[in-house]
């Protein structure tokens, strides 16, 4: 594993942290109404947001594509803490307990994408930040699917398999959109 990637993936994951922290102290847990469903759905309207700015070249709300990529990584983690709590767990969380939950899913996200990424070579530093768009968007569609069946599949990994891996992509695409920022 490069130790570049190491460096970027951690200091991205922790602004995502210390946003979704902040979030939490002024939120509480109000995200703990949601059903995957719906978290899916709100991964799905950034990443379409995502999608449509790359596609006009221009934007009319000024909000920075970056900030769409960490709500798609915190989605993602909420989605995974979720499938995590049981159904009888409280709406209102912790704030230690949630940060304890957060760094839980995000260490195992990062063990999962360092294992990947040793067996691709790395090779999403060569891909567009558009495809990584398309690629996520691709999984929602299967989460969907999945979420549709009931979870009753043949054959795919499940939600939490596309929930890590939408993760580790919008990670990508701010590494790549880091990357590309400072080559300018």
């Amino acid at each position: 594993m490069n130790d570049q990637t190491q460096l970027q993936y951690d200091r991205i994951i922790e602004r995502c942290r210390a946003l979704f922290l902040a979030k939490t102290h002024d939120y509480g847990t109000a995200w703990r109404i949601l059903r995957l469903p719906s978290i899916t759905d709100q991964i799905f309207i950034k990443a379409q947001r995502i999608r449509s700015i790359q596609e006009k070249g221009t934007q009319l709300v000024q909000e920075p594509i970056d900030d769409e990529f960490v709500a798609i990584i915190n989605y993602c983690v909420i989605a995974l803490m979720q499938l995590r709590l049981p159904a009888d767990a409280p709406l209102e969380l912790e704030p230690a307990f949630v940060a304890d939950a957060y760094e839980q899913e995000v260490a195992d996200n990062r063990r999962l994408l360092f294992a990947k990424n040793h067996d691709y070579g790395e090779a999403w530093r060569q891909m567009r930040v558009s495809s990584i768009t398309d690629i996520i968007l691709m999984k929602l569609h299967r989460t969907k699917q999945i979420e549709d069946l009931q979870g009753r599949t043949l054959a795919s990994e499940g939600v939490e398999a596309n929930y890590r891996d939408m993760l580790n992509y919008a990670v990508f695409a701010l590494i790549l959109r880091g990357a590309a920022e400072q080559a300018t």
